[in-house]
C-alpha cells in the first residue's frame, strides 16, 4: 500500500542533499546534511521487517556522530589559528567525518550492517543518493594527497577482503560500493567534476542489478540459481551488468575507471594507480563467483517453478541502453 508520508519524506530527503551541496556557509551545509538524516530514517522503517529498525538504529546513531564532529571541527576552523598543524588537523577531522557519512573504509563498519536491514528500494539509496552531499563537500578541500590516497587504498583492499567471504547480495553491494567509492576519491586527483561521471555511470549500473533483485525477490547469492534458472535474457543481463561494475572493458563500468587511471598518471600518482589496478581484481574476483554460480550450477532444491508475473520490457530497456552505452561515451569524450 502507497504512503503519503513516505513520498514527503523522500522529497525532503532530496531537498536536504540540495541544500548541501548549494549552501554558502558551513552551518548551511551542515543543516542539509541534518535534514537528509532526519528524512531517511522514516523511509527505512518498514513494518513487514524486524531489521529495518536496528538498520535504522544503527544508521542514526552513526550519522549523528558524525554530525557533531563536523559540527565541532567546522567551530574550531572558524576560529583563527596561527599555527598550520592545529588547523590541518581539524580540516582531516572534518573530512573523516564526511568519509564516515558516506561509509568509506575505513570508517565503514556500520555500511554493511544498515545495508542487511533494508529493502532493495531503500538499498540503492543507501548506495546512490547518500553519497552526494559528502562526496561535494568532500570535493570544496580536497588537498591532502597522502590522506586520500591511504584512504582510498584501505578502501580497496578491505571491500576486497571483507566481501570474499559473503553470502549476502546486499553485504556485497556494501562492499562493492566501498570499493567505488575509493575509485571516487581517486578520480578527483585529476579532475573534480571526473567523480560525476563515475557516480552517474556506477549509479546506472546499480539500478539495474537492483532492479533485478527487487522484481525477483532474492536477497542471498544460494537464490539466485532458482531465479534465474529458466530466465536466459534476464541471466545474460546480470552477469553483464557485474562485468560493467567491475570495469572490464567491452562495458559501460570501465569508462569511468579508465578515465581516472588516465588522470592518475598524468597528474604522475604511479604507485597508486598501479594498487588500485591490482586490488580491484579481489572485487571482480567475488563478481565472477557470482557470475559462475548463476551461469554453471543447476539447483533443484524446489520442486515447482518460481514464476513472477512481471513487465520486463523496462529491465530489458534499461540494461540495453547501458550496455551498449560505452561506445556513445568513447564517441563523446575523445580521449586518445
Amino acid at each position: 500500500m502507497f504512503k503519503f508520508y513516505k513520498l514527503l519524506f523522500f522529497m525532503t530527503m532530496i531537498i536536504g542533499t540540495l541544500i548541501s551541496i548549494s549552501s554558502n556557509s558551513w552551518m548551511g551545509m551542515w543543516m542539509g546534511l541534518e535534514i537528509n538524516l532526519l528524512s531517511i530514517i522514516p523511509l527505512m522503517n518498514n513494518n513487514e521487517n524486524a531489521l529495518s529498525v536496528e538498520a535504522s538504529l544503527k544508521y542514526f546513531i552513526t550519522q549523528a556522530i558524525a554530525s557533531t564532529i563536523i559540527l565541532f571541527s567546522i567551530i574550531m576552523m572558524s576560529l583563527s589559528f596561527d599555527v598550520k598543524f592545529i588547523e590541518s588537523s581539524f580540516i582531516l577531522m572534518f573530512n573523516s567525518a564526511l568519509l564516515t557519512k558516506m561509509g568509506s573504509a575505513p570508517f565503514h563498519f556500520w555500511f554493511p550492517e544498515v545495508m542487511e536491514g533494508l529493502n532493495w528500494f531503500n538499498c540503492l539509496i543507501m548506495l546512490t543518493w547518500q553519497k552526494i552531499a559528502p562526496m561535494v563537500l568532500i570535493t570544496y578541500n580536497f588537498n591532502f594527497p597522502l590522506f586520500f590516497s591511504m584512504i582510498i587504498i584501505f578502501g580497496m583492499l578491505i571491500s576486497g577482503i571483507m566481501g570474499l567471504n559473503q553470502v549476502s547480495l546486499r553485504k556485497i553491494l556494501a562492499y562493492s560500493s566501498i570499493n567505488h567509492i575509493a575509485w571516487m576519491l581517486a578520480s578527483m586527483f585529476a579532475i573534480e567534476t571526473t567523480w560525476m561521471f563515475y557516480f552517474l555511470i556506477y549509479s546506472i549500473i546499480s539500478i539495474n542489478i537492483i532492479l533485478v533483485f527487487k522484481i525477483l525477490n532474492i536477497f542471498y547469492v544460494s537464490q539466485i540459481f532458482m531465479a534465474l534458472k529458466q530466465k536466459t535474457l534476464t541471466k545474460i543481463f546480470f552477469v553483464m551488468n557485474f562485468l560493467s561494475l567491475g570495469g572490464l572493458p567491452p562495458f559501460l563500468g570501465f569508462f569511468p575507471k579508465w578515465i581516472t587511471i588516465l588522470g592518475l598518471v598524468e597528474n604522475k600518482f604511479y604507485f597508486l594507480s598501479f594498487m588500485m589496478m591490482i586490488l580491484t581484481l579481489l572485487t571482480l574476483f567475488y563478481y565472477m563467483r557470482l557470475i559462475f554460480s548463476s551461469l554453471m550450477m543447476n539447483t533443484s532444491e524446489l520442486n515447482f517453478s518460481l514464476e513472477i508475473k512481471t513487465n520486463r520490457f523496462w529491465i530489458f530497456t534499461a540494461n540495453l541502453i547501458s550496455l551498449i552505452s560505452l561506445v556513445f561515451c568513447t564517441l563523446m569524450f575523445n580521449l586518445t
